[in-house]
């Protein structure tokens, strides 16, 4: 049976690699498998200087995994390609999301992810030009029934997802960072105007707070965090990468995080990625928390949840933690009028609950 806190172990403190017999490596390899985690933990080991610490037949699976994320990315990169031809015929904004812009800027966390669709944002009041212009231009509708169409276009804040029969990668198209019904909403025309110019790119991104602001509620009020230590992971690495180029960042994320109205997720983030991975959060930070038992409760569902499901040792205290966030992450983004016919309406008509 492997632990899968070894996952979280070897990303703190990857020098204990150097221990690892047989048994160690194998079960890293289960768990990071079933997180989607492997090329992206063969980075943080080679990053730290470990590389001759692994066994050659353990370098094996990872230098697979990395032709197999590489080759998703250009998967990605391509589908940006294909969309920027179409973008000629526009003259708005257009920014790139999550995986496409941490291409785009060609950071770290990058290399060794495994994206699958293309997240892009453009204002509201352009989006159906553009979901027109891509239908034109051969993309498709992912088959949805009329109550899944309606729930993404009155509710979310994305359209029904798109997707290319030539290519299969979907793209996303966003109009808001948080769903309509949501509690919390960021200051959209801020994200406007501090979004920021790529080089021999037509995308956009977002400044680097709104980033992490991004994928924290998408994390922590957007989702219901099984196995979701890859969207931890992303958050952690983007705290390093930037906190050690950018000045002042720390104060200028709790600010943006304050003028968004989130400093409840960001809070939640920050306890959990400084509890579980270690990211080295400063501990002086001028900023008004929420109440410690929401964090520290939080932080218990969270550490029990995010990590991959061990069917040897998944039990129902598991489970239930799963099922709390699960509901917890509908309760966030619609009011209770809407959400209990959506869960009933979702639990009559598909085997899987989760869909949506």
């Amino acid at each position: 049976m492997s632990d899968p806190r070894l996952l979280t172990q070897v990303w703190r403190e990857p020098a204990i690699v150097r221990e690892f017999g047989n048994p160690d490596w194998e079960a890293l390899l289960v768990l990071a498998g079933r997180a989607r985690l492997i090329a992206t933990m063969s980075y943080r080991i080679e990053r730290c200087g470990l590389r001759e610490a692994v066994p050659d037949k353990v370098w094996n699976h990872f230098q697979a995994s990395r032709v197999f994320a590489d080759f998703r990315n250009r998967r990605i990169l391509w589908e940006m390609n294909r969309l920027q031809r179409v973008l000629r015929q526009v003259d708005f904004e257009v920014i790139a999301l999550k995986g496409g812009a941490y291409l785009l800027l060609d950071l770290p966390l990058a290399k060794g992810r495994l994206p699958a669709d293309l997240d892009v944002l453009v204002r509201r009041e352009h989006l159906s030009t553009l979901e027109d212009l891509l239908l034109n231009e051969g993309w498709q509708d992912v088959k949805l029934n009329d109550y899944d169409q309606r729930y993404y276009r009155e509710w979310m804040h994305e359209i029904p997802p798109l997707r290319h029969p030539q290519r299969g990668v979907e793209v996303d198209v966003h109009h808001a960072l948080l769903p309509m019904t949501a509690r919390l909403h960021a200051d959209i025309e801020l994200l406007w105007t501090s979004a920021r110019d790529v080089e021999t790119s037509q995308f956009k991104v977002l400044a680097p707070e709104d980033m992490i602001l991004h994928a924290v509620v998408h994390l922590f009020y957007d989702s219901d965090f099984d196995n979701r230590l890859r969207d931890l992971i992303d958050i952690d690495e983007m705290l390093r990468f930037f906190s050690a180029r950018e000045g002042n960042f720390w104060e200028s994320l709790i600010r943006r995080a304050e003028v968004h109205g989130l400093e409840k997720p960001l809070t939640c983030a920050l306890h959990s990625t400084s509890r579980i991975l270690g990211t080295p959060v400063p501990s002086n930070l001028s900023w008004q928390a929420v109440k410690p038992w929401s964090v520290q409760g939080m932080g218990f569902l969270v550490g029990r949840a995010l990590l991959p499901e061990d069917p040897e040792s998944f039990n129902g205290i598991d489970a239930m933690v799963r099922w709390l966030l699960y509901v917890r992450s509908h309760y966030q983004r619609m009011p209770l009028r809407l959400l209990l016919p959506h869960l009933l309406y979702k639990a009559l008509s598909t085997p899987d609950a989760k869909s949506s």
